[in-house]
């Protein structure tokens, strides 16, 4: 008589019901400022059998902390948080756990693609994408897939080439802010004349009257 295999379901000929193992649990952590958004996407998220939300967090900074103290399976960053952004809490989450990060957002910038798979984020999706087909991108970036929405995708590819180095850049993020220049050049560990010089550049690049007006051309264009 031969053995009944393993993980089959059915009687055996012994008569004794062979069990299947458990499907795995893809554990999910959820980062959105919007409360709204956050409680729906959780609440239907959890509702599929293979997915447990094990946390939901309201900015970029506490995305990472949980990260790190929960290790889940897959992260979902909405872009637009105050503390970092989506792309920053990537970066920061990637560089010290095993996961996968997907991004949300309501308005993808021409450069913010980049930014993220620079960042080696595995899906980037539109806020409108129905929780349905959200639950298959998580499970696809799981198994190891990478997910980019074809919209976000063809607006990439025709985006403008960034002009600035990545000084300038680092410059250009923190004038988004109130800082001062000495406040800047402190942050980034350079002497403040050196900041002037990253900033005079990138304004003459970008064609822009000011050091903050030069930051939010680079915004808009996703580079910062």
């Amino acid at each position: 008589m031969s053995a009944t295999g393993v993980g089959k379901t059915g009687p055996s000929e012994t008569g004794v019901t062979a069990l299947t193992a458990p499907a795995r649990v893809i554990r999910l952590l959820i980062a959105d400022d919007e409360h709204l958004i956050r409680g729906a996407l959780s609440a239907l998220l959890n509702l599929e059998p293979d997915i447990e939300v094990v946390a939901s967090v309201d900015n970029g900074v506490a995305a990472a902390e949980q990260a790190l103290e929960l290790q889940p399976d897959v992260c979902l960053l909405d872009l637009e948080m105050p503390q970092a952004d989506g792309i920053e809490a990537a970066a920061r989450i990637l560089s010290t756990v095993a996961t996968k990060v997907v991004i949300v957002t309501r308005h993808a910038r021409p450069g913010v693609l980049r930014r993220a798979l620079a960042a080696r984020v595995s899906g980037f999706v539109p806020k409108s994408t129905p929780a349905e087909d959200l639950a298959t991108v998580i499970r696809d970036v799981v198994a190891g897939k990478r997910y980019i929405d074809a919209e976000i995708a063809a607006t990439a590819l025709t985006a403008e080439r960034c002009p600035l180095t990545d000084r300038e850049l680092d410059a250009l993020r923190f004038s988004r802010s109130t800082m001062s220049v000495q406040e800047i050049a402190d942050a980034l560990h350079l002497a403040p004349g050196t900041v002037r010089n990253y900033l005079s550049s990138a304004m003459t690049k970008l064609d822009a009257q000011s050091r903050h007006d030069a930051a939010d051309k680079a915004w808009q264009q996703g580079w910062i």
